[in-house]
């Protein structure tokens, strides 16, 4: 009976799913071509939990299951100033550069589509973004996701400079 109580649980969660791309990987075999799917998911609730997966199988609904599973298990805090971030941040993965900058109330979120899905779901509503370098998918989810992790609240800087910020 417990079984299905977190099963229901689960299913009743706000944390919300989104795939950000499919990529298709062929093998030249003596038959024919043998076709691989990879899926890249982004996964939040919009209330500064945001996470992302990749999962690889032969089909695309499995490839996206697997990505949807490891999504939920690397579900990350973020820190939020009411619906934008605390302050200007970069973040690095690869050969990707990305820079998050805090935006006034009512711009939206100015940002390409694997970064916009990523700071959406983490419940980020006003931000403008810079990416420099690749633009790859993967290393844009993992670069924005780097920056996420770097931010700090008031609170936390004080805290770890012993000091009061006026």
């Amino acid at each position: 009976m417990a079984q299905f109580a977190a099963r229901n649980e689960r299913e009743e969660s706000p944390v919300e799913d989104q795939l950000v791309k499919i990529y298709r990987c062929s093998k030249v075999v003596k038959g024919g071509r043998n076709f691989s799917f990879a899926g890249l998911v982004v996964v939040g609730d919009r209330k500064g939990q945001v996470g992302y997966g990749y999962g690889k199988a032969n089909e695309v609904p499995q490839a996206v299951e697997k990505a949807n599973k490891e999504a939920r298990r690397s579900l990350v805090s973020v820190n939020l100033k009411g619906t934008t971030i605390p302050h200007q941040v970069s973040g690095r993965f690869g050969a990707t550069k990305i820079t998050l900058i805090p935006a006034s109330v009512g711009t939206g979120v100015i940002a390409g589509v694997s970064a916009r899905s990523v700071l959406e779901l983490a419940g980020i509503q006003d931000v403008l973004t810079k990416i420099y370098g690749s633009t790859s998918p993967k290393n844009v989810v993992k670069a924005t996701m780097n920056a996420l992790k770097l931010l700090k609240s008031r609170e936390q800087i004080e805290k770890l400079r012993g000091v009061k910020l006026s």
